[in-house]
């Protein structure tokens, strides 16, 4: 049976917008994946339904639609993209009357089932994580557009596999395959040499979107379009399946996938064949992602040039901690970034910054009157006074949380292009989420001479969020640099060259196939992304941090 080649044209709201039709027109394929939803993007999406009640979906995808409607039909490619968001029915209802508007009869399916916010008050959006198998009962019904709420990444690519190759709740193997690949895919051109440690050995300026071809069996090929930029080696396929995971379980609604059994080889130029994915039965529950709002936050950014960084950085302190003791915040937080250089040749070199956060329930409290305060120093502080911006009056923040429900319990629903609901069963078969035995370790390098060095010199990392949570994952690109990152980057040492999780909870694990560490760091992002708990809330630069950090490298692998 041939592959079914599956691309994707987006994987963000607010991703390139001339992507759906780079694809289309690019080469051949079979279906095309848009991932819209994130953690943050829900709450966006929350919050806009607020504001109206018939929106909640990303309104960029009927945009690109429109622009492409013809080729999509012309090049019979197959549309799944989770662009709904809180309302896939009411975006599947535009897409309906855009078709009838340009004349192109297309057949339009949604999946729905995901909204539990009535069954978890106070919340502005409470959604289960469904699985593929709703998406692959529109495709079987003959529908070319399938529009999702809150869905898995990979189930964008594991719906359209089942309905191709007639996969079943039981074929464990193929759909954990399914997801490996769907992982890839999902950030778009992070597998294609986007984000990646090792940016330099190809040309990123403009990064084509990734496609995998997959097979019946679940094995798969990641690739790209011929002529597009980027490019796809072993290296950029593992940083992407290190991207926002845990251990070597890694759960799903349709399947629980082993990472510590996937085997990656590079098959050609910009071709990397993933194989050998087992996959066990999924967990009894389905993750819920719960969205609410915190309360209020207010920045304000001082400036500090030149000489007495510390002393200045004093002085407004204790100047504004009389006015915090009269209200005071619920959370209050001073950081002094030290970006000044000695004898600076420009004033912005010479400036440190220093900032204060403060967070409470109340808008008054960290609005105008904490504002107005800072401003008013600005002729009675440290010389050279000046802020980055104007204070603001404090913006509403969110906080995520997870929680789970059996997977009975949600009415896992697919809508087919005749507006008939059929309702998609749970799993026959579950399996308790367990930790997997630790990986094997290979034996450690001989003793020899060392240098001190970056770990980014013998080492890629790629580092993200969940929820208040953050994992790095760390690979070698050799044996023998493996063979000494994974007896020398412990949990001990990641906490020596990582001091914000020194107090924190952080878990190890090993992925040998991979030649990989994948960290996990609970509670560093504070309640998640929207809260903006930290410098880098969503711990993007996480990896980066620790590659630039200094260790004892064998001279042997510089």
């Amino acid at each position: 049976m041939t592959p079914l080649r599956i691309g994707n044209f987006s994987g963000f709201y607010g991703d390139r917008f001339d992507a759906l039709r780079e694809m289309l027109t690019g080469g051949e394929l079979d279906v095309l994946t848009g991932d819209y939803l994130a953690e943050l993007t829900m709450l966006i999406l929350a919050r806009d339904r607020l504001k109206d009640p018939g929106a909640g979906y990303a309104r960029t995808f009927l945009r690109q639609l429109e622009d492409c409607l013809g080729l999509v039909r012309e090049r019979g490619v197959r549309i799944v993209t989770n662009a709904g968001g809180l309302n896939p029915a009411g975006l599947a209802a535009r897409i309906g009357e855009l078709t009838d508007r340009l004349g192109v009869p297309l057949r339009i399916a949604h999946v729905e089932g995901d909204d539990l916010t009535a069954a978890h008050p106070g919340t502005l959006a409470a959604h289960a994580y469904l699985g593929g198998f709703g998406i692959a009962e529109c495709l079987r019904a003959g529908a070319d557009i399938v529009v999702t709420g809150r869905v898995t990444d990979a189930a964008l690519v594991t719906g359209p596999a089942a309905a191709r190759f007639g996969w079943g709740p039981r074929d464990f193997d193929k759909l954990a395959g399914a997801v490996v690949a769907g992982h890839v895919l999902e950030c778009g051109t992070q597998a294609t040499g986007g984000n990646y440690a090792f940016f330099q050995e190809g040309d990123v300026r403009r990064p084509g979107f990734p496609l995998a071809e997959i097979h019946a069996d679940g094995s798969s090929v990641i690739t790209k379009h011929p002529g597009t930029g980027g490019f796809v080696d072993v290296g950029t396929v593992t940083a992407q399946l290190l991207y926002e995971t845990g251990g070597a379980r890694y759960a799903g609604p349709d399947v629980t996938a082993r990472l510590d059994s996937v085997r990656l080889s590079q098959e050609g130029p910009d071709r990397v064949r993933i194989e050998g994915v087992r996959g066990e039965a999924p967990p009894p529950t389905l993750k819920v992602g719960l969205n609410r709002l915190g309360g209020f936050r207010n920045e304000v950014v001082f400036v500090l040039t030149g000489l007495d960084i510390e002393a200045k950085a004093a002085l407004v302190r204790e100047q504004l901690t009389g006015h915090l003791a009269m209200s005071p915040p619920q959370e209050v937080r001073w950081e002094l970034v030290r970006t000044d250089r000695p004898d600076a040749g420009t004033e912005e070199t010479a400036g440190a910054l220093l900032r204060l956060v403060v967070r409470d329930p109340d808008q008054r409290v960290v609005g105008r009157a904490l504002s107005g305060a800072a401003v008013e120093l600005a002729l009675a502080s440290y010389p050279g006074f000046h802020v980055s911006a104007p204070p603001g009056k404090g913006d509403p923040y969110g906080i995520f949380e997870d929680a789970y429900v059996p997977q009975e319990e949600v009415a896992h629903t697919a809508v087919l292009p005749d507006g008939r609901p059929v309702r998609v069963p749970p799993p026959p078969d579950t399996r308790p989420l367990a930790e997997a035995p630790a990986g094997e370790l290979p034996a450690p390098p001989p003793p020899g001479a060392t240098r001190r060095a970056p770990l980014g010199l013998v080492a890629g990392a790629r580092s993200g969020d969940k929820g208040g949570n953050a994992n790095v994952g760390v690979w070698a690109r050799t044996d023998e640099a493996w063979r000494w990152l994974a007896h020398e980057l412990t949990a001990e040492r990641f906490r020596e060259l990582i001091p914000e999780s020194r107090d924190l909870p952080v878990t190890r694990h090993v992925l040998p196939h991979l030649r990989a560490l994948n960290f996990v760091v609970v509670g560093i992002l504070g309640a998640g992304v929207a809260s903006r708990h930290r410098f880098d809330p969503q711990a993007k630069a996480l990896g980066e941090w620790l590659r630039s950090r200094h260790l004892d490298i064998p001279e042997a692998l510089l």
